[in-house]
């Protein structure tokens, strides 16, 4: 299928058919439509937040726009320490189906941990970014962790992980901070797509290929840890039916070339 490209008023924004995918450029999503929440020039709409920094500080430009893509990348850094990022979007979510298309490229940065070779992750259901202590590691949120491929072994991808946060899983609250999809891996560079649907507090579903490698219902703050408490008593219970949405900088350099959402109806 070719590529169309055709103009329509939507909040008079460029919209183009891409494999037969309409993509909106706007200032807000349209409830029904791919909206693109990156504009391949720059990270307007977007904020990060590097471990030890303040909001909106990022002095190695981890996150960082080139040649059209979202790129995370170390070339500054001399050596990681464990200063994990994110990068969140504005708006938060509760409703939607949200895609990325990434990729693994050259070597993990000097002193990255081992487990975080070839290793990001979309933050969904996050805290903002205003709200994490200043050494905070990662947003209290629920992870959808991209792993790429060694090489040799398996290692799947759009696995789950839960800082400060539990899930239902197989009819019963699920406590492993970890837990992995059913998916085939993916070794090289080659280009990955990633799809979530969220429907609130209800279920998510974690989508490659078209097929869900994982499913869970009510994603939760986790009492156990004191941060996500604290978030539990000033948001009057535990559940979480929406919030932020964030990339992850864990020590090895990705490329994303597609950060798109579609808003549901409720």
């Amino acid at each position: 299928m070719g590529t169309q490209f055709t103009m329509f008023r939507c909040f008079a924004v460029l919209t183009f058919v891409l494999c037969g995918n309409i993509i909106v450029f706007a200032d807000k999503p349209e409830p029904g439509k791919w909206t693109s929440l990156f504009n391949g020039k720059d990270l307007t709409g977007w904020t990060p937040k590097i471990r030890y920094q303040e909001t909106g500080v990022d002095p190695y430009n981890t996150f960082r726009v080139e040649d059209g893509l979202l790129k995370v990348r170390y070339d500054q850094y001399d050596k990681f320490n464990e200063t994990f990022g994110h990068l969140f979007y504005q708006d938060d979510f509760s409703n939607y189906r949200f895609r990325v298309e990434y990729r693994f490229v050259g070597e993990q940065c000097k002193g990255g941990p081992g487990w975080a070779l070839r290793n990001s992750g979309v933050m969904i259901h996050g805290e903002r970014p205003e709200q994490m202590t200043k050494d905070q590691d990662f947003p209290t949120s629920i992870e959808v962790q991209l792993l790429g491929g060694d090489g040799t072994n398996d290692r799947t991808t759009s696995n789950l992980c839960t800082p400060g946060t539990n899930v239902f899983y197989q009819n019963k609250l699920f406590l492993p901070h970890c837990t992995k999809s059913s998916s085939k891996t993916y070794h090289g560079e080659q280009w990955v797509t990633a799809e979530i649907e969220v429907r609130g507090n209800k279920v998510v579903k974690h989508i490659l290929d078209g097929d869900v490698v994982l499913e869970y219902q009510q994603p939760q703050l986790d009492p156990r840890d004191a941060h996500a408490k604290e978030l539990s008593e000033k948001a009057g219970g535990l559940m979480l039916s929406g919030g932020s949405i964030s990339l992850q900088s864990e020590s090895h350099p990705i490329d994303f070339r597609r950060v798109e959402i579609m808003v549901l109806e409720d």
